[in-house]
């Protein structure tokens, strides 16, 4: 999965046709670390009605600031340039298919 920063969120996700999840995350962070696997695996599974990237918090405040991340993981779902779903905190498998499938429409 595509690790992106703040110098190529808008290109990779605002400009992006296709909604876009970003997976906010910090290299520290535990439950990061539980959720990345699902959300790999739901990358490869929804690839073609969705884009799957992910964001270093630490590596890349401004855009985190911005969209207020305030706690990691935060899942944002984008579509047409707008936040259009937000997640906060680990999710198991179930609870993160329903989070894409309820925002993919």
């Amino acid at each position: 999965m595509q690790v992106i920063n703040d110098t190529n969120f808008k290109s990779e996700v605002l400009e992006n046709e296709q909604p876009t999840l970003v997976d906010f995350f910090a290299e520290w962070c535990g439950p990061c670390k539980m959720i990345a696997p699902l959300v790999e695996e739901m990358a490869s599974e929804y690839a073609a009605q969705m884009k799957f990237v992910k964001m270093d918090t630490d590596e890349s405040p401004a855009t985190a600031q911005r969209y207020e991340v305030k706690g990691i993981p935060t899942l944002l779902i984008f579509k047409g340039g707008q936040p259009i779903a937000r997640s906060v905190g680990y999710l198991d498998q179930k609870r993160l298919r329903e989070f894409i499938e309820n925002n993919l429409g």
